[in-house]
């Protein structure tokens, strides 16, 4: 089993920046790959950013510019630095992993508000 656990959320001026954490733990081999989506209220969720353990990024095209997802290997830990924000970035961000253990697994933090007020 792997846990996902994200921190960094909270709430913030429009022009303003944060940081979302998300850690990973528990028995597996490797990660593949990392996520970060979001879900606003009434909205389906998105995918925000990618980033693979090769070091592969992409990004959706509302932030582009803006966030820049990273990754600590050693630490199996994805990171989201979100500047410029927006409004419209108000949402739950979710961590996702893509790991291999005995097979190949995608787990799901529990996800940490991101508030931008105008």
């Amino acid at each position: 089993q792997v846990q996902l656990v994200e921190s960094g959320g909270g709430v913030v001026q429009a022009g303003g920046s944060l940081r979302l954490s998300c850690a990973a733990s528990g028995s597996f081999f490797s990660i593949n790959d990392m996520d970060w989506y979001r879900q606003a209220p009434g909205k389906q969720r998105e995918l925000v950013a990618t980033i693979t353990s090769g070091g592969s990024t992409n990004y959706a095209d509302s932030v582009k510019g803006r966030f820049t997802i990273s990754m600590d290997n050693a630490k199996n830990t994805v990171f989201l630095q979100m500047n410029s924000l927006k409004p419209e970035d108000t949402a739950v961000y979710y961590c996702r992993a893509g790991v291999t253990g005995r097979a190949f697994v995608r787990y799901w933090g529990q996800g940490t508000q991101v508030t931008v007020s105008s």
